[in-house]
């Protein structure tokens, strides 16, 4: 339970719930993000586990900017940059 949580059990839920609004993260993902912060894997899976995830959504989220990231590289490789160009195009604006 919360209650009997950690502080950086907090901190690593805290930064789940960050991360969860704004991508489409599975749940083995999540803790991978969070240990790349710097999370223990302890922390990281805690996080994970009592995020409250709609896992379902996370995947509509993830396709949704997958669908996003091919459509815009495909427009660029169109417009004739090369694949290289297009991916560092759709990565600078966050795709």
């Amino acid at each position: 339970s919360a209650s009997s949580a950690t502080t950086s059990q907090i901190n690593a839920l805290r930064s789940a719930g960050g991360y969860l609004r704004v991508g489409g993260f599975s749940h083995q993902g999540l803790i991978e993000q969070l240990e790349y912060e710097g999370f223990s894997n302890e922390d990281a899976t805690y996080a994970a586990d009592n995020c409250g995830a709609d896992w379902n959504m996370q995947a509509a989220k993830s396709a949704e900017m997958y669908m996003k990231v091919k459509g815009l590289i495909e427009q660029l490789e169109y417009e004739g940059f090369t694949a290289e160009q297009a991916a560092y195009g759709a990565d600078s604006v966050g795709l």
